[in-house]
């Protein structure tokens, strides 16, 4: 057990999980971010534009977003384990599939399908199996340090080792990387990892509550990306996307009053700790995705930087995320977790001002890099606490649950990011002064970022009470 480890490494076993947990996290973060700087090399390659380009990225993030918590209640059914290394297959068919793409079409279904499906099905396991195999707070914030480390660092240098590959060999390369790298993991996590609960065949799956919660975030996302061409049928796809979810709550509370197994237990929004942290989860990764988004664009588009100068930028954000995240553990034992989500947004904010201010006063893309760094730095410091945070919040019987609520919040921000910032820079890239419309599309991110902070002032000062249910002792 990881708690038993006095020496500062944990056993060999457990190490070996936890690199295949951590690589797991990086490759989806990775294949989330690398194609930002691929924009215009694939929209040639494949016949098609920008903006169909983008169509793929917010697809495959809104897949992942969508099918996050029923692939978390698939866990308990199906066992964690089993998740995992299926979703790892149907990632890497859909990596395999995107390379050989003829077409947006097919890239669409490989990458944006398959391989968002996948990562929804691998993603809670990762979460959850930390969670239960190291016990502690101290190994556990280590562990999810070490993940979330990964997940920041992919997303981050996506770009990087996206325009390297695509600059030196192409851009369907790094999707054959993606195929690699998701083989090495299925070979380590057959013979590292274990799972400590039995699965449970005998509960119900909610088909309904599926498709009901699925319908309404796809509904929210797709009214947002058609705000720069039809705005009234943003808000008819906005509204309608709202009442759907609010379906789906009620079908939830239904389904327990009459004793059935609903998709999500209501137990999960009754603690203000969780709440907010998810709250903090989704702000965060609107602002990684966001700001990958613009500023690769910005490069690629107004600046007229390729692909491995567009990605080289990128490197003073992953540097930052990677000092801040290695002290995660560290950092958790010397100041609460508030403290730290709170610092987080304080400097990645700072990190956005800064990145314009320089950005306006120099011609030269290197005045970017002081404000990404700091970017980087604020990430960094608050991914890991805000995970901590809300796994914590609940016990053993609730963690397929919240693990899946928990990344769908992460990814829904994600595409949220994505979603934003591209209809900001479709709508004004054509005008007569473009560089305006990537000003304004960090500044949302910035205010996406400011409430993000207003919800971590309000996190409770302790740290978070499990929220048991009743009749739970000794499951």
């Amino acid at each position: 057990m990881a708690e038993r480890t006095r020496t500062g490494r944990f056993p060999a076993g457990l190490r070996q999980a936890l690199i295949a947990f951590a690589l797991a996290q990086f490759i989806c973060s990775f294949a989330g971010s690398n194609m930002n700087v691929m924009i215009t090399d694939i929209s040639r390659d494949l016949g098609t534009t920008v903006a169909g380009v983008q169509l793929a990225i917010t697809l495959f993030l809104l897949v992942m977003a969508a099918l996050m918590i029923p692939g978390g209640k698939l866990t308990d059914l199906l066992g964690r384990k089993w998740c995992l290394i299926m979703g790892l297959l149907l990632f890497g068919t859909g990596a395999v599939v995107s390379a050989l793409a003829p077409g947006l079409g097919v890239l669409i279904i490989g990458y944006s399908i398959f391989a968002g499906i996948g990562t929804a099905l691998l993603i809670p396991p990762v979460y959850i199996l930390t969670t239960l195999l190291f016990r502690d707070i101290g190994s556990r914030a280590r562990a999810f340090g070490a993940i979330s480390a990964m997940g920041g660092i992919g997303a981050v240098a996506g770009p990087l080792l996206g325009g390297l590959i695509a600059y030196a060999i192409s851009w369907r390369a790094a999707f054959v990387l993606q195929a690699v790298i998701v083989l090495a993991i299925v070979l380590l996590s057959r013979r590292a990892v274990r799972d400590p609960l039995p699965a449970d065949r005998t509960t119900p799956f909610d088909v309904g509550g599926t498709v009901l919660s699925a319908a309404g975030l796809v509904l929210i996302v797709l009214g947002i990306l058609a705000a720069d061409e039809e705005p009234r049928l943003t808000v008819v796809l906005v509204l309608a996307g709202i009442l759907v979810l609010t379906w789906f709550f009620a079908a939830v509370r239904a389904k327990e009053r009459a004793g059935r197994e609903p998709l999500l237990s209501t137990a999960l929004f009754r603690n203000r700790a969780s709440n907010l942290g998810l709250i903090t989860q989704n702000t965060q990764w609107l602002m990684v995705m966001g700001t990958s988004f613009v500023v690769s664009a910005y490069l690629q588009v107004v600046r007229g930087c390729n692909a491995i100068e567009t990605g080289g930028v990128f490197t003073a954000t992953t540097a930052g995320v990677l000092i801040s995240s290695l002290g995660a553990e560290r950092m958790a034992r010397r100041r609460p977790q508030r403290t730290l989500i709170i610092a987080g947004f304080l400097i990645t904010i700072a990190g956005i001002v800064l990145l314009l201010a320089l950005g306006a006063a120099s011609e030269q893309i290197w005045a970017l890099l002081p404000g990404l760094f700091v970017i980087g730095l604020g990430l960094g410091a608050m991914l890991t606490p805000s995970v901590n945070l809300v796994q914590s919040s609940f016990g053993e019987h609730l963690q397929g649950e919240i693990s899946g609520l928990s990344r769908c919040v992460s990814n829904l921000g994600s595409s949220l990011g994505a979603a934003l910032a591209g209809t900001i820079l479709v709508a004004g890239v054509d005008s007569a002064a473009p560089g305006r419309a990537y000003l304004w599309a960090m500044v949302a991110v910035a205010g996406a970022g400011v409430t993000g902070l207003i919800a971590a002032f309000f996190l409770p000062r302790g740290g978070p009470a499990p929220a048991e249910a009743p009749g739970s002792a000794g499951r």
